[in-house]
């Protein structure tokens, strides 16, 4: 006979069969019923202010089934929210795998990765100091009007950086400082913002726009990691130095509108030495700057390039760089591939075992959202949105703009929901794809604030 009995959550252990919640049975960490307890579910459970669990004896262990005590919750509330996405990634819809013949390569951001996967739980608490979310100062609206004349900016003093040290000028990394300080206070006033507006780019500009965009998501790491004011500066000027050695590719390989032969990758992946010596001899530069200009192609499993560092050998400013670049990498659209959404991208960059420092990859999953800025969701209510801004009691519950029926396939009226609001009752159960939707310039829907 079947034994279903109520359990609270002080009592839950590892090896319960969970059947439902007790109470309402309503909860967001689990959008299927039925699965074997694991010591992490329960410290989402816990978190999320679950009070008592509906276990099936038959399936799973008893209460006294053998005597040890139950597992006390002991994961922070961030963990909890990674590990809570996990759960929910493997019940959303599978983004459309690449072909075989048609890994990512050109700009240096993968090479033969593999394509679809969900997201494995990464649950192992996090060594190096966080920071606590930054608080916005300023509205979303009125810091995303910075933002715009903040890219146009820096992107204009990027083309002008990279002319000189094509034309073989003197390089000055002291000039970029104002914009790296600017998009310092921008990231402080309000993350979002700037962090959306820089994965706006058409493949034309994505050389100089790409090294903006590094810039503020370094900034934005480094502050999550808390690290000290200096450092965090620091950080920003090597995103934004990070790939000057390509002013010094042939324009045809750069340039190129597809995917790059082999010989032409081997040039290309000359690029971190040739902008190490062009920083260095410049005489200005710090060793952050120079570390991540040489560095931000190593691997954390030693497969990377130019030295085939390993683990710490690589320096911590080096594997913040190795995240930022390849997640701007594969959210922008390249002549020869269509950018990866930026939830679906994370996905795809935490199965990547190996490519990334994973506690330096959790904390830049935390400083850009577990559903970033753009990413369309299907909530329980079957509407369809798209995330406008991160909310600001848990990265599950973001600020989201409703606008189309999914089980009615129609549009509904435009609305935009605090999912984090008590009297919402609506919550996020998986990711959509904008392609297989047939949404075309879904960046209008985030955009417009």
């Amino acid at each position: 006979m079947t034994m279903i009995k109520p359990v609270s959550i002080s009592r839950a252990r590892a090896g319960m069969w969970f059947h439902r919640l007790g109470g309402s049975g309503l909860h967001h960490a689990f959008v299927k019923n039925g699965f074997l307890l694991e010591a992490r579910d329960i410290a989402v459970l816990a978190e999320g202010g679950v009070e008592e669990l509906i276990i099936d004896t038959d399936k799973g262990l008893d209460v006294e089934d053998d005597g040890t005590t139950a597992i006390a919750p002991a994961t922070s509330a961030t963990e909890a929210a990674e590990v809570e996405a996990a759960a929910s990634a493997e019940e959303a819809a599978a983004p459309a795998p690449l072909p075989a013949d048609d890994p990512p390569q050109g700009s240096d951001e993968a090479s033969a990765m593999p394509a679809a996967v969900a997201v494995d739980a990464v649950a192992a608490p996090v060594a190096a100091p966080v920071a606590a979310p930054l608080v916005p100062r300023e509205s979303m609206d009125q810091e995303l009007h910075r933002a715009r004349r903040i890219c146009q900016d820096s992107k204009a003093q990027v083309v002008a950086l990279f002319n000189d040290a094509r034309l073989g000028r003197a390089i000055q990394p002291e000039a970029v400082m104002p914009m790296v300080e600017e998009i310092n206070e921008s990231v402080s006033r309000h993350p979002d913002a700037l962090l959306s507006v820089v994965r706006l780019k058409n493949h034309d500009e994505y050389t100089y726009m790409h090294s903006v965009a590094v810039c503020a998501l370094m900034v934005a790491l480094a502050r999550r990691l808390g690290l000290p004011e200096e450092q965090v500066r620091d950080a920003g000027a090597a995103g934004m130095l990070h790939d000057l050695g390509k002013a010094a590719m042939p324009l045809n390989v750069l340039n190129k509108p597809g995917a790059l032969s082999d010989d032409e990758f081997k040039i290309m992946k000359a690029h971190p030495v040739r902008g190490y010596h062009m920083l260095v001899q410049s005489g200005s530069a710090s060793e952050a700057v120079l570390d991540v200009a040489l560095h931000h192609h190593e691997k954390f499993d030693g497969s990377g390039y130019p030295h085939n560092l390993k683990g710490d050998a690589i320096g911590l400013m080096a594997r913040m760089g190795a995240v930022c670049d390849v997640y701007d990498a594969i959210t922008s659209n390249r002549p020869y591939k269509k950018a990866w959404g930026p939830a679906e991208s994370l996905q795809r960059m935490v199965s990547w075992k190996g490519h990334f420092d994973e506690l330096v990859l959790k904390a830049f999953i935390r400083s850009v959202g577990i559903y970033p800025i753009g990413a369309l969701v299907r909530l329980e209510s079957d509407r369809l949105g798209v995330v406008l801004e991160q909310g600001e009691s848990s990265l599950l519950a973001p600020k989201v703009r409703v606008f189309f029926n999914a089980r009615k396939r129609e549009p509904v009226f435009i609305k935009d929901i605090d999912l984090g609001a008590p009297d919402c009752g609506d919550r996020i159960v998986g990711l959509e794809s904008a392609d297989k939707w047939n949404f075309p310039n879904m960046e209008r829907l985030w955009l417009s604030q």
